[in-house]
């Protein structure tokens, strides 16, 4: 053994033990307590520290019970036990049925027939001819007194706990039924096992406490030197630790925001600056704004369970807004005011209320449209979707749409088509954009935009159009409507460099704080 080095990497706590105790003490944590004034968690690392440097072994482990008070056992102290209120309160005022027992102490029926079936066994209490309980007069069974004892120990003191090893036969049989080990919030006792450990200083450890003594290292060193000590000249009379510069320092990880999220904040902060105002929705949608406002037919695809999550409870909200009800369900049968001819089918009003996971963002333009947005005006949100899908590098079946619509007289397809190459051009960072012709139930014409991704080839961005008439006059809108929905998690993977839209959620915290935007 190499003592010198050894002793260079002895910490102040090791060298107190080292120079307080010998081989033959039995040390433990709370020994090292209230000998050295460690905390609980100082002596474990010392422990842990000397055992690694083979200065001490575990000699013993003592497996210990304790019982800790709980706020329900704390109760009791304060205000008795139930057994003990119920018997004083029949001594008071009579016999008295359980219920007005119970309504009268605030004490759950439950326990108020427990605590008579106990005591009427122990004949203190018992059933009168009116169906009453009644007290006996016989003295309460010694079990109360020892309980309310117990409690107010416990409630006493400085830690809420008992050890098993200082109570007697009798205390220990009482406790045990008030006591749990799990689930203890309606017990007056938590148990609670722990283990004592016992270590023993190994004879490296004499030989290291005879080396730190003749070289007059106590363990009082100071490790830091501070602009007091400088200031007061106090360093001169001080003994400092020896500091081992080869050391790695420790490494400093700074707070940052999660790339993503930058991401996502830097689409609002561009959005916004070039005049959008940002909407929002909740989670949570009927099947009237998720689809049958956008004219998507009752009996469409999209409507298949499959495609979207229901809500288990409650199934359906109250009621859906007018006159936007009636205005949807006449376009839908007929074409209502708009000039089309509909769907030629009888609107189902009680499937519209159908609670539903939105499952895609134009949900929040329907709203919008409703709201009496500005005209001309321009409008964005970034919406959470939820969708049954098969995950993958390219979906998922939780993610987020980056929604939007313009209104005025004079936008048109030329003006759809700018804003699309902003997203794939500016946002997204893509250098290969096109366009696709769409069909979406609520846009004529349709179009989607795709972009190359250098790893992963040709994926759709997402779709947009002009809102048809069915979708804006019925929300009371009568001008043209550019809308777009894009997939602002597709659009991240050209932003931060990644192949796989798994990666935006990673558990990976490395990855996470190595993973940098382009903003």
């Amino acid at each position: 053994m190499d003592t010198q080095a050894v002793i260079k990497n002895l910490h102040p706590l090791e060298i107190k033990v080292l120079r307080t105790f010998s081989t033959k003490d039995g040390l433990t944590s709370e020994l090292l307590q209230k000998e050295l004034g460690y905390k609980e968690g100082h002596a474990n690392q010392a422990f842990s520290w000397l055992s690694g440097k083979n200065l001490a072994v575990v000699a013993e482990r003592k497996p210990h019970t304790y019982f800790e008070i709980t706020d329900f056992g704390k109760n009791y102290a304060k205000e008795g036990t139930p057994e003990e209120r119920i018997v004083n309160f029949l001594k008071e005022k009579g016999p008295q049925a359980l219920p007005q027992i119970a309504a009268a102490l605030n004490i759950e029926n439950k326990d108020v027939g427990s605590a008579f079936g106990q005591l009427s066994k122990e004949k203190v209490l018992q059933m009168d001819a009116e169906k009453k309980a009644a007290y006996t007069g016989n003295p309460l069974p010694k079990r109360i007194e020892i309980a309310k004892n117990l409690l107010d120990r416990a409630a006493k003191a400085e830690n809420s706990c008992l050890d098993q090893d200082n109570l007697n036969e009798e205390e220990k049989a009482v406790i045990a039924t008030l006591a749990k080990k799990r689930g203890a919030a309606d017990s007056p006792f938590k148990i609670i096992e722990r283990e004592t450990v016992v270590y023993n200083l190994t004879a490296d450890a004499e030989v290291i406490a005879k080396a730190l003594k003749d070289a007059g290292v106590t363990g009082e060193e100071t490790g830091m030197l501070t602009s007091k000590m400088l200031a007061t000249g106090e360093w001169k009379n001080t003994t400092f630790r020896g500091y081992n510069i080869a050391i790695p320092p420790a490494r400093i990880i700074p707070g940052r925001t999660n790339a993503y999220v930058s991401f996502l904040e830097s689409v609002k902060d561009k959005l916004v600056s070039i005049g959008f105002e940002e909407y929002d929705g909740p989670l949570v949608e009927t099947e009237f704004w998720n689809c049958d406002a956008l004219f998507m037919p009752q009996f469409h695809a999209a409507r298949d369970i499959h495609d979207v999550y229901s809500i288990k409870n409650p199934t359906h909200a109250k009621k859906i807004e007018e006159p936007y009800l009636s205005n949807v369900a006449a376009v839908h049968k007929d074409g209502g005011n708009t000039g089309s001819r509909g769907w030629n089918y009888a609107f189902d009003k009680d499937f519209t209320r159908h609670l539903i996971l939105r499952s895609q963002g134009t949900v929040l333009s329907a709203h919008k449209l409703a709201s009496k947005p500005k005209i001309p005006g321009k409008y964005f949100g970034i919406a959470r979707c939820f969708r049954y899908d098969k995950v993958d590098a390219t979906h998922l079946s939780d993610f987020y749409q980056t929604e939007g619509i313009v209104l005025g007289e004079e936008v048109n397809l030329k003006t759809l088509l700018g804003f699309l190459e902003m997203f794939a051009v500016e946002i997204a960072g893509a250098t290969e954009v096109k366009y696709v012709p769409g069909y979406f139930p609520f846009t004529e014409p349709s179009v989607e935009v795709h972009i190359k991704h250098p790893v992963l080839g040709w994926f759709e961005l997402g779709g947009s159009g002009i809102f048809r008439p069915e979708v804006t006059k019925a929300m009371g809108i009568d001008c043209p409507v550019l809308a777009w929905g894009i997939g602002i998690d597709r659009m991240a993977l050209m932003a931060l460099g990644l192949n796989d839209l798994r990666e935006l959620f990673s558990t990976d915290i490395e990855q996470v704080r190595l993973r940098k935007a382009r903003y």
